[in-house]
């Protein structure tokens, strides 16, 4: 019923009228950016021991009227190195976020307090050989003095597919998505220091967490340090995972709780 229910929201949100001094005012605030990362990854707690790996991302966003957008598609192994945990096995993953702002369709100020923007936010997460998620729900944008714009998103979570597991083709559990970019210091040469990140945080799977060696919840929680400047990003990312993927630490699975490393070099366009 609510799979069904999901092409209908989307589609009534978007019909509706919207004036043309809104658009105009909205086209001028468009925006759209696109950077490739280099990162190299070690001791991380992926499942089945794909703890360390050289790989590269191809990162995009923007906005778009009504539309906010954000998304990055992984390639694995880029050097199709043996002393990579990803050689021969997964080599693409993809992660892309539209959000639809319930301020600009319905043309209200939504804002309460430290809230600025509502959205109708969906979620699409895609491996390259058996896994499909697609989440819905509603999403916020706050303003925080600690980090700036901070993005918050609530969804109810269908796993389509799932390497044969037994939640596929069901809805199982929701799905907390938040994240953050904040400047904290700048250069005299435009450049600067930031703290950047994102908590994803899966909960009240019950389906998966029936599943010997599995659970109902799952955290994935990067914190990172990047110097910015014009064309190229630097930066350091910790991230700390709790029975990530709903595979239970220590099980079927090897080690799935505890903190990972990141090395980060990016070009921006």
């Amino acid at each position: 019923m609510i799979k069904a229910f999901m092409p209908l929201m989307l589609v009534a949100a978007l019909l509706l009228p919207i004036p043309a001094d809104a658009q105009g005012e909205a086209k001028s605030r468009n925006f759209q950016w696109l950077q490739f990362n280099l990162y190299k990854g070690f001791e991380n707690k992926n499942p089945f021991d794909q703890q360390d790996d050289t790989y590269i991302e191809m990162e995009f966003g923007g906005r778009s009227g009504f539309l906010d957008f954000y998304g990055f598609f992984d390639v694995f192994d880029i050097f199709d190195s043996q002393d990579s945990d990803f050689h021969n096995g997964d080599n693409l993953f993809l992660k892309t976020f539209p959000r639809f702002s319930l301020n600009h369709i319905t043309q209200k100020d939504l804002s309460w307090g430290p809230v600025q923007e509502w959205y109708l936010a969906t979620l699409l997460i895609v491996g390259d050989r058996a896994l499909f998620e697609q989440c819905i729900g509603l999403g916020v944008d706050f303003k925080t003095p600690w980090t700036g714009k901070l993005g918050a998103n609530l969804m109810a979570r269908y796993v389509r597919e799932n390497y044969g597991a037994v939640n596929e083709h069901s809805w199982d559990g929701y799905f907390l998505a938040v994240n953050w970019l904040a400047p904290f210091y700048h250069f005299a040469n435009d450049s600067f220091l930031s703290y950047q990140g994102y908590l994803d945080f899966v909960f009240a799977a019950d389906e998966i967490g029936q599943e010997p060696g599995r659970t109902d919840s799952s955290v994935a929680w990067y914190n990172g340090f990047y110097w910015h400047q014009p064309d190229y990003s630097l930066g350091y990312g910790l991230k700390y995972y709790k029975d990530y993927a709903q595979f239970a630490d220590g099980g079927i699975a090897g080690e799935t709780t505890g903190f990972g490393h990141y090395v980060v070099l990016g070009y921006k366009f």
